[in-house]
Order: structure tokens, then C-alpha cells, then sequence
């Protein structure tokens, strides 16, 4: 006879929080009794509980043997509706999409990987939130600390493969928790080095008794987001320097930066008043309207001739860069027309500005809370005094201005900029980087891999977006009318355009654009990866399945890698090692369940039904053939490599 459904007794709680249990909503059966009094609250729930204060969603990650106690935890807290995991296909993935979330979601990016080859796999996709200047908090096991020395199997301790030493160079802060007394101080001490600008990964390795103990405490003992008080703090020495510098010099010029996120409405209202030319750095070009009238394009890798140009002009007076490390890649090979006594360096990380020590002039601050104060004082100045009026630019005039979807609206050159129209076959990759705007919504995220699918899309994919300053129009497009957005302010966390620029690994943005959508679930999310890399990290492309998520996997299919193979001929090298073989992208994907098309002409792409791809309920693969013979612009990297003049 079957035992009758009841309410659990106030006498029975009572027993069953005796045995510190974790308090979870209680239900009215005889299993649900059995869950509460085998869940204890071990170190993995205190860790939970602390990544719920900063409103976390999910830990992405692989179990085993000695992470298993943190899962433990996470199937707990999933059961109650809080933080789950979600289970990457390869740490390096993990790491990718815990990338890709925090920088999207303006959150803690988490990610985790057992003891071993588990923790060895996550330090690539870690070394690239490191480059990108992702916070994430990256969680690796140990073998039991009792084991230490014993060769114990996937030893990775210090008597071991010292995996603590190993991520002491891509992150900033990395220790072992050798006893639960340690772990809240050494959490928090993380958690704020990751969350401190500059921004970044951090690493706790957490051996596999320690991680099973009782937690010392039953709740946290600190809250954190009373530590991550955001400040405006400003040197204002080196602002009114700024504001005079403005003012006082003719032509000027900003170089945008990845770091401008939050500050760009203020950027954009500053140049506007002052008719500054912008260009900006290859991960910053999403933040700017590509038909801004002041735009004049991408400087530094894959960029435009005409940005460079701008800033080589004689009557430049000043350059203004902002939220940038001015790396090779974002300073055109360290360029000496950007790196001299011209410049000026505004950024929040003191850190950054060893890249710029011929600068006339430093700006520590927060860039938002600087360029804030710089429309301050413009508008006192325009107020006050009459011939500032003549330095204003007619803002109502320029706003008239824009796109309509054509290059012809651009006020920035391309390279071959005739082959982002022609129509003939094979596919040119400069015509489908410009189809792909016009076909997407304007609020769509495009990430894209390295190879030449980065070079293409920097050089020639602009995302469709009219805004000049803090608003911007509402754009109808016939192909998107059922996704059009019609919010007037986009979100200040992320970008439309990303890429992993500096570390430049392959796969990155096929986990990162999974973390991506799982941050902004009303938005179009877009990957653009080529066959090299797909074939690479293609298994987390099932992670998008499983979680249901609307990805379009664009593949660049060319049988090749096409970057090596073109900086080979550009360079004279040996024509060697980078043919692959030919893959049936829209057969694999069907294997797995996901549903794929063929492009391989223009009119192949111009005849899908985007409103049906993008209402889809998970992965959509885009299997693109593109003409391999087309020279991407890798000019200026192959320059940096000496292999060409």
C-alpha cells in the first residue's frame, strides 16, 4: 500500500534543521523529507550563497571526481531556483562562456574544472579573460590535501603539476584554500581583485576534503556588494588640464576603446559639441555608430587607411585616448603618429598607462565620471561664453544624417569597398560582412572568431545603428520587422561587436557567444567562426542545443586556415600546413539535431527566412562557402611579424 502524501510536521523541520541542513522550501512528501535531511551545507553551498550576493546565474564547467562536491551544491541551489550549472563540452569552453557572460551581463563571470587535465584545460580560455579584461572567478580541485605527495592520481598541487604556479600568469590573484577556515577571506579577496579595475580572472584551487568539509559558517559572514561601492573618483588636476586641452587646441581627435562601454553617450555628446573626429580600437568599434559623421573608422588591426589618416593629418593638435591599453593591435603597431607628444591617456587602470609614457597628459579616473565632467564644463563654457559657440558642431544638422544600409553613407574608407556589392559567386567574404546588418537586427551581438573571420568581420561588418549620442533612431528593416526592437537606449554592458583580438584563440567565440545569449535572452546573438576553428571547439555548439539558445553559427567554409594560407603568400613563406578537409557543415549539425542551410551565393543568403532563424528554439548553423582566393587586410599584422615591409 502506498504511503499517503502529507504535510511535514513543524516537530520534523525542527529535527531536520538539527542536523544543518540548508532551510529550502519544504514539500509534502515522504522524498522530499529524505533530500533535506541528506543536504548538508558544505563549503560548496557557502560558496553558492556568496555568488548569489552578486546576483550570478551560473557556473559553467565539466564535473569529476574532486569538483563533484561544488556540483553537489549547485544541483541544491537549482532545485530551490537559484545559481545552476551549466556543463561546457571542454574546460577551454567553459572558460569562453564564462567570458562572454560577464562581459555581457556586467556580472561575475564563473567558471570551474576538476583536478588535472580538468584544470589544465581551462587556462587558455582563462588567459583570454585575461587579455579581454573579463572578471571571472575561475574554481579548480585538487586530490584530497591528505594525498599531497603521494602521487596520487591527477595530483595537481605543489608536490605535483603545480596548477596554482600555472595560473599565476593569466590571472590576478591565484591560491590554494588548504583549510575552510581560509576560504571566505581568500573569496573575498578574490572576488574584489576581479571586480577592481583593471578588471580580470581570479583563481582558487580547493583540494577535495577541504571542499567536502562543513562550512565553518552557516551563511556568509561578509557582504560583498557593500565592498563594490562604485566610486567616481576623479583627479581633478589632470581633468582641468583635460578641459583646457579640449578647448584650447584646434583639430582633435578620440581613439575610442573597449573600456568606453559605460561612458560612450558622455564621449559621443563631448564630440559632438567639439566636432572631434572618432576612430576607435577593433573591440570598441561597436560602441560607435559606423554612420556617424564623426566616425572615420577602425585604427590598429584589420583596420581602415582612413582612420590612420586622421590622425596622421599635419593640423592634428591633439589625440585623446580613452579606455584603451593602446596595444599593438589598437595603435596600428604602436604607431609613432599615435604614441607622441600629442597624445593624451585617459583610463581608469593606472596600470595601462605604461603604454603611453610620451603622453603629454595622464587622466586617472573613471572614464564615464571624467567625460561627465567634461560635458559639465562645455556647457557652463557655452553658457557663459558666446564665441564658444563657434567650436559647438550643428547637433540637430548631423542628426539628420546617417545610414540607410549603404557603404555610400559611410564617412570612413574600406579596402575593395566594391566587393561588399558584388553579387558574383563564390560568396565574397567582404559581401556577406556587409549583408549581414541589413539582415540582422540592429541589436544583434556578433562575435567573432580569430582567423580571418576576425579580419573580415573588423574590416566590414558595421552593425546597423544610427545613434550619434545617448539615443538613437528606430530602424525598420524588411527582413527583421517581427524582431525589431523599438527601446531607444541600448544596454551599457557589452557590445555589439566583440572579439578576442589580443590572446587570439581559436573557438573563443563559439563559447563566448553561448554566454553571451544566455545574458541577453532578447537578443540575437551571432557567431562567426570559421571551419578551422569549428572543427577546433565545435562540440559546444550541442551546450546551445541543450540550453535552448537561439545562436546562429555562421561558418566560413574554405577547407583552410585562411589567414595562415594568405600570410604565407603575402609574406613569402612556404606554401605549407593549412589546407583541412572539406566538411558538410549542415550534415554534421543535423546529426546533433541542429537545423543548417547552405550559402554559398548571394542569393542563397538574401533567400533565408531570418525572422524563422531567429524565432528558432536553439542553434541555427549557417554553412557559408566563401571565395578563398580573396586577400584579407592582415597587412599591418604581417608587419608586426616582419614578414612583410
Amino acid at each position: 500500500m502506498s504511503t499517503p502524501t502529507r504535510i511535514i510536521s513543524e516537530q520534523t523541520r525542527r529535527m531536520i534543521q538539527s542536523r544543518d541542513t540548508i532551510d529550502v522550501p519544504v514539500k509534502s512528501t515522504k522524498e522530499s523529507v529524505t533530500q533535506l535531511i541528506q543536504t548538508k551545507y558544505e563549503l560548496g553551498d557557502l560558496l553558492v550563497s556568496y555568488l548569489e550576493q552578486l546576483s550570478v546565474e551560473y557556473v559553467f564547467g565539466i564535473p569529476g571526481g574532486a569538483i563533484e562536491p561544488l556540483f553537489n551544491a549547485l544541483a541544491r541551489s537549482e532545485r530551490r531556483g537559484g545559481i545552476r550549472s551549466v556543463v561546457a563540452r571542454h574546460e577551454t569552453g567553459a572558460a569562453f562562456m564564462a567570458d562572454g557572460y560577464a562581459r555581457n551581463s556586467g556580472k561575475l563571470g564563473v567558471c570551474c574544472g576538476t583536478a588535472g587535465p580538468g584544470t589544465t584545460n581551462l587556462i587558455t580560455g582563462v588567459a583570454s579573460a585575461y587579455d579581454n579584461h573579463s572578471p571571472l572567478l575561475v574554481i579548480t580541485a585538487q586530490t584530497a590535501i591528505t594525498n599531497f605527495g603521494k602521487r596520487a592520481a591527477q595530483e595537481s598541487g605543489d608536490t605535483g603539476i603545480n596548477t596554482v604556479a600555472m595560473f599565476e600568469h593569466c590571472t590576478h590573484y591565484s591560491t590554494l584554500v588548504s583549510h575552510a577556515d581560509q576560504f571566505e577571506r581568500k573569496l573575498t579577496s578574490a572576488i574584489m581583485k576581479a571586480l577592481q579595475s583593471p578588471k580580470g580572472p581570479v583563481h582558487l584551487s580547493i583540494p577535495l576534503d577541504v571542499f567536502r568539509s562543513d562550512a565553518s559558517v552557516k551563511r556568509p559572514s561578509y557582504e560583498l556588494n557593500n565592498l563594490f561601492k562604485k566610486t567616481s573618483l576623479v583627479d581633478d588636476d589632470s581633468l582641468n588640464k583635460l578641459n583646457h586641452e579640449l578647448l584650447e587646441n584646434g583639430r582633435t581627435v578620440f581613439i575610442v576603446g573597449e573600456q568606453c562601454a559605460d561612458a560612450i553617450s558622455y564621449i559621443l555628446d563631448v564630440a559632438l559639441m567639439l566636432n572631434i573626429e572618432i576612430v576607435t580600437t577593433p573591440h570598441a568599434k561597436g560602441l560607435v555608430s559606423p554612420y556617424h559623421p564623426l566616425f572615420r573608422g577602425v585604427i590598429g588591426f584589420a583596420g581602415h587607411q582612413s582612420a590612420v589618416s586622421t590622425i596622421n593629418r599635419k593640423d592634428t593638435d591633439l589625440i585623446v585616448a580613452i579606455g584603451t591599453t593602446l596595444s599593438e593591435t589598437a595603435s596600428n603597431n604602436w604607431d609613432e603618429s599615435v604614441l607622441n607628444s600629442k597624445l593624451i591617456h585617459v583610463d581608469a587602470a593606472d596600470c595601462n598607462f605604461a603604454g603611453s609614457p610620451m603622453a603629454r597628459l595622464h587622466v586617472h579616473g573613471d572614464i564615464d565620471a571624467v567625460f561627465e565632467k567634461v560635458l559639465d564644463f562645455l556647457n557652463v563654457k557655452l553658457t557663459y561664453d558666446p564665441s564658444f559657440e563657434s567650436r559647438r558642431s550643428k547637433v540637430e544638422e548631423l542628426e539628420k544624417l546617417g545610414g540607410k544600409g549603404e557603404i555610400a553613407n559611410y564617412h570612413f574608407s574600406m579596402e575593395n569597398d566594391e566587393k561588399c556589392i558584388d553579387d558574383s559567386a563564390p560568396l565574397k567574404p567582404q559581401r556577406l560582412m556587409n549583408s549581414l546588418p541589413k539582415l540582422f537586427p540592429p541589436n544583434t551581438h556578433y562575435l567573432c572568431d580569430s582567423g580571418n573571420s576576425m579580419v573580415w568581420s573588423i574590416h566590414y561588418l558595421h552593425p546597423y545603428d544610427r545613434r550619434v549620442k545617448s539615443r538613437r533612431s528606430v530602424i525598420k528593416l524588411s527582413s527583421v520587422v517581427d524582431h525589431q526592437r523599438t527601446n531607444g537606449r541600448r544596454s551599457q554592458q557589452g557590445s555589439l561587436f566583440w572579439t578576442c583580438l589580443e590572446y587570439g584563440s581559436m573557438g573563443w567565440a563559439i563559447g563566448s557567444s553561448i554566454g553571451t545569449a544566455l545574458s541577453n535572452k532578447n537578443d540575437p546573438v551571432v557567431c562567426i567562426t570559421g571551419d578551422g576553428s569549428i572543427l577546433m571547439s565545435g562540440g559546444e555548439v550541442t551546450v546551445a542545443l541543450q540550453e535552448k539558445l537561439n545562436v546562429v553559427f555562421l561558418i566560413l567554409n574554405d577547407a583552410e586556415y585562411g589567414m595562415v594560407k594568405q600570410g604565407q603568400r603575402m609574406g613569402s613563406g612556404e606554401p605549407t600546413a593549412h589546407t583541412l578537409t572539406q566538411v558538410d557543415f549542415v550534415k554534421w549539425g543535423e546529426s546533433m539535431g541542429i537545423p543548417g542551410f547552405y550559402v554559398k551565393t548571394v542569393s542563397d543568403l538574401e533567400s533565408l527566412n531570418f525572422a524563422d532563424i531567429l524565432s528558432s528554439e536553439g542553434p541555427v548553423i549557417l554553412d557559408v562557402y566563401i571565395d578563398s582566393e580573396e586577400i584579407p587586410p592582415i597587412r599591418n599584422r604581417l608587419q608586426a611579424l616582419g614578414a612583410v615591409d
